[in-house]
């Protein structure tokens, strides 16, 4: 069976949404560990942003790969340890 494109667009731009209310900085703000959270949390929303304009623009395409790599920064950043993330097992992969 086929995934619907609008259905799988609309669930990971929820996932991402619901992922970066989740996550919250783990390390110091003042250490280059807390500047790399800080860039991966920057990532994360401008990718969801983006998504968000291209759904708009009608390229419901760009708009999922959009959410999928905003997710994937936050993804990484749960992985190094720079977030701490909630262990439901729906949001993230640790």
């Amino acid at each position: 069976m086929t995934a619907d494109l609008e259905e799988k667009t609309d669930r990971y731009e929820r996932l991402l949404s619901e992922a970066l209310a989740a996550a919250e900085v783990a390390v110091p703000e003042t250490t280059p560990l807390g500047q790399a959270a800080a860039e991966y949390e920057e990532m994360a929303r401008s990718y969801l942003e983006d998504g968000r304009h291209f759904r708009d623009e009608d390229d419901p395409v760009n708009a999922l790969a959009s959410f999928s790599y905003g997710h994937a920064w936050l993804d990484a950043g749960a992985r190094l340890g720079i977030f701490d993330v909630p262990d439901e097992g729906h949001l993230f992969t640790v």
